[in-house]
C-alpha cells in the first residue's frame, strides 16, 4: 500500500486533531503519536487538562512519544504510521527552550528543513496537524508576530513535501491542491472538538492584571427585572427612500458659482451637498435642533474580564451624564447639541427619568447564550424606534447615537466580524485599554460569540437577539427609524456603527441618511465603515464612545452647511469668475 503524507490545518476548535486521528486510525492499531505540546514550567491548569484529554482519548494500542524532536523520531522508525500533533507547539516549545522569542538572530529555517527532510523520507503514513495561522488566536505582540511568521513558514514548507493538504472549516474538510480549487469532501468528526488543545504564541501567557469579575447579584440572563415602555411598533422596516438627488445636484451646481475655485473646500462641499439632499432644499438650513441620545446597557460578557473596568461603571456613568460631568456633556455644549441618555439595559437602579424605555437589567453572556429573548429583542427595537419618533416629532433635525456600557465593544466586534465575514483576531481591539491577557480573553469571547452568531447571520433580528444586547438592539431600531423618517444622523464610533450595520440590513438604504463622524482607534470600526461605504469626517484616534467623536464632527457639518447657504455667488458679489482661457489651460 502506498504511503501518504497529510497536513491537516485548522483554526481553534475546528476538530483538526480529531480528523487527523480518524485518518491515521485507518492504518491499523500500531500507530505512533508524536505529541509536541508540553505544560509550561510556570503551570497552566487549563492547558494541562487539554493535554490530558488528548492522552485519554488515544487508543491503548497506540505508542505515545512526547518530544519536540519530531525529525529524530521520524527517522528512528520511518515505516510506522505516525500522527504528529502539532506544529504550533513544535515552534513554541523550541523557542521557549532556547529563549529565542526576542532574538532576531535565531533562525528556524535549518530546523524546518531537517523536519521536512525526515518527513519526506518516511515510508509509512504520516499525518501532521498544525494551526492555520490566520485562524489562530495570537496576541498582537512581538512574540505573537514572531509566532505567526515562523509557523507560517513551517506550514508552507511542510505542505510542500506532503501528498495531501486539508483545511478544517466550520466542521467541514476542505481539500487544498495545486489547481487553486477546493472542495468539501466530508464532515469532520465532532467527538473531540470540545477538547482540542491549541498552541499559544508563548508557553506562559502573562497573568491578567485585571481579574475576571464576579457576576453581580442580578444574573444577566435572568428574566428582566425592570420593564419600560415597549412601544407597539412593527419589527420590520420598509426600504428607505434616498435623499433627494435632484436637490443634491442643485447644491452641487450652487458650489460652482460661489466665490471660490470649484472644489476648493474639499470634503466640506460633499458634506453640504449631503445635508442639502437630506433636507430636500437648496441652500440648506443650519441644523437648529441637533440631539445626541446615549444608549446605555450592560453586557453579560463583561463578567469575563474583557474590559479594563468593572460593569458597575455603566450605571455610575449614567448618573455622571445626568449631572453634566461626562465628555458627551462638554462636547455637546460646545457644539450646541442637546443631550439625552436612555437606560435600555443597565444592570443597576438608575434615575427614574432615564428608565422609561428600559427593557431589562443587563443581558445574557453572548459566549454561551442569547443576550435577549425574542420578546425582549422586539421590545428593544420598538423602543429605539419610539425614541427616534419622539425626538423627530419634537423638532430634532439632526440625530446622533452614542453608546455607554462596559464591555460593549465585544458584542460590537462580534456583529462586525459576523456581518463582514472577518476573523475574530482582526476585529478585536483594546476597548477601554485592556492588557495582553485581557486581549486574549476578549478575542476568545468574540470567537465564541461569532460561532453562535454565524448560525443566524441571515436574520438581523435573530442576530441581535443572539449577541447584541438591549442597548445595541435599540440603537439599531433608532438608526433605521431615523432614516425612515428622512432625518440625517451623524454616526459615532465602533459600537454605534456596529448597530448601523444591522440597521442597514433591517432597513435597506438607511446608510444614505448617515454620515460617519469619525474613525475610531478600534480596528473593527474601519471594517464596518468600509462595509457601509462611509468616509469619516475626522480621524483623531478617539475610542471613548458616548457620541464623542460624532459631537466633535458636528461643528464641521454645520460649517459645511453654512458655506453652501451663506457664501456669496460670483454674480451677487461682483467677483470675476474664472476666465475661459484659464479654464481651457487648467490655470486658476
Amino acid at each position: 500500500m502506498t504511503s501518504v503524507r497529510t497536513l491537516v490545518l485548522g483554526g481553534i476548535r475546528s476538530g483538526k486533531s480529531a480528523y487527523a486521528e480518524q485518518i491515521i486510525s485507518a492504518r491499523g492499531d500500531a500507530v505512533r503519536y508524536l505529541a509536541t505540546a508540553a505544560t509550561p514550567a510556570t503551570g497552566d491548569p487549563d492547558w494541562a487538562s487539554r493535554i490530558d484529554a488528548h492522552r485519554d482519548r488515544r487508543p491503548s494500542t497506540w505508542t505515545t512519544v512526547e518530544s519536540a524532536d519530531v525529525a529524530g523520531a521520524l527517522r528512528s522508525n520511518p515505516a510506522t504510521p505516525t500522527l504528529v500533533d502539532d506544529l504550533g507547539s513544535w515552534v513554541t516549545t523550541y523557542l521557549d527552550e532556547i529563549g529565542g522569542w526576542d532574538a532576531p538572530t535565531v533562525d528556524l529555517s535549518s530546523r524546518t528543513a531537517d523536519l521536512c527532510s525526515a518527513l519526506a523520507a518516511t515510508t509509512g503514513d504520516v499525518v501532521v496537524v498544525s494551526p492555520e495561522v490566520g485562524l489562530s488566536l495570537v496576541a498582537p505582540t512581538p512574540a505573537g508576530r514572531r509566532f505567526q511568521d515562523e509557523l507560517g513558514a513551517v506550514n508552507a514548507a511542510v505542505a510542500a513535501v506532503c501528498d495531501r493538504v486539508v483545511l478544517l472549516v466550520a466542521g467541514r474538510v476542505v481539500e487544498l491542491d495545486d489547481a487553486e480549487t477546493v472542495s468539501v469532501v466530508a464532515e469532520a468528526p465532532s467527538r473531540a472538538i470540545d477538547h482540542e488543545p491549541e498552541p499559544t504564541a508563548v508557553a506562559s501567557p502573562p497573568e491578567p492584571s485585571t481579574p475576571a469579575h464576579t457576576p453581580s447579584p442580578h444574573t444577566p440572563d435572568a428574566a428582566p427585572s425592570t420593564v419600560g415602555d415597549h412601544h407597539d411598533a412593527a419589527d420590520e422596516f420598509d426600504i428607505v427612500p434616498s435623499p433627494d438627488h435632484t436637490i443634491g445636484d442643485e447644491a452641487r451646481g450652487r458650489h460652482m458659482i460661489l466665490t471660490k475655485p470649484a472644489g476648493s473646500l474639499g470634503r466640506l462641499e460633499e458634506i453640504s451637498i449631503w445635508a442639502s439632499a437630506c433636507q430636500g432644499v437648496c441652500p440648506p438650513a443650519p441644523f437648529a435642533h441637533p440631539t445626541v441620545v446615549v444608549f446605555a446597557g450592560d453586557h453579560g460578557v463583561a463578567h469575563a474580564g474583557v474590559s479594563a473596568y468593572p460593569p458597575e461603571v455603566t450605571g455610575q456613568m449614567v448618573a455622571n451624564i445626568l449631572s453634566g460631568g461626562a465628555a458627551v456633556n462638554v462636547l455637546a455644549r460646545q457644539a450646541g447639541v442637546a443631550v439625552r441618555v436612555e437606560d435600555i439595559g443597565v444592570d443597576a437602579d438608575t434615575d427614574e427619568s432615564v428608565r422609561r424605555f428600559k427593557v431589562r437589567r443587563g443581558c445574557g453572556d453572548l459566549r454561551t447564550t442569547d443576550t435577549l429573548t425574542a420578546a425582549e429583542t422586539n421590545a428593544a427595537l420598538a423602543n429605539g424606534r419610539a425614541i427616534a419618533d419622539e425626538l423627530i416629532d419634537s423638532g430634532a433635525d439632526l440625530l446622533i447615537a452614542g453608546d455607554l456600557g462596559i464591555g460593549n465593544t465585544t458584542p460590537a466586534a462580534v456583529l462586525v466580524g459576523t456581518i463582514t465575514d472577518t476573523e475574530p483576531v482582526v476585529v478585536v481591539g483594546r476597548g477601554t485599554g485592556i492588557d495582553d491577557a485581557g486581549w486574549i480573553r476578549k478575542t476568545a469571547a468574540i470567537r465564541d460569540g461569532m460561532r453562535r452568531a454565524r448560525a443566524v447571520s441571515r436574520s438581523p433580528i435573530a442576530l441581535l437577539a443572539a449577541v447584541a444586547g438591549a442597548d445595541l438592539t435599540a440603537m439599531a431600531g433608532f438608526l433605521a427609524q431615523a432614516a425612515q423618517r428622512r432625518t440625517p444622523v451623524v454616526l459615532d464610533g465602533l459600537v454605534v456603527t456596529a448597530a448601523a450595520l444591522v440597521a442597514e440590513d433591517l432597513a435597506p438604504g438607511a446608510a444614505q441618511w448617515w454620515i460617519a463622524g469619525h474613525r475610531s482607534a478600534e480596528p473593527a470600526h474601519s471594517i464596518a465603515l468600509q462595509h457601509l461605504a462611509l468616509e469619516p469626517v475626522l480621524e483623531f484616534s478617539m475610542r471613548l464612545g458616548e457620541g464623542s467623536g460624532a459631537l466633535t464632527a458636528v461643528p464641521i457639518v454645520q460649517a459645511a452647511v453654512a458655506t453652501l447657504a451663506s457664501m456669496a455667488t460670483f454674480g451677487d458679489s461682483g467677483v470675476s469668475e474664472r476666465s475661459a482661457e484659464a479654464a481651457s489651460t487648467g490655470r486658476r
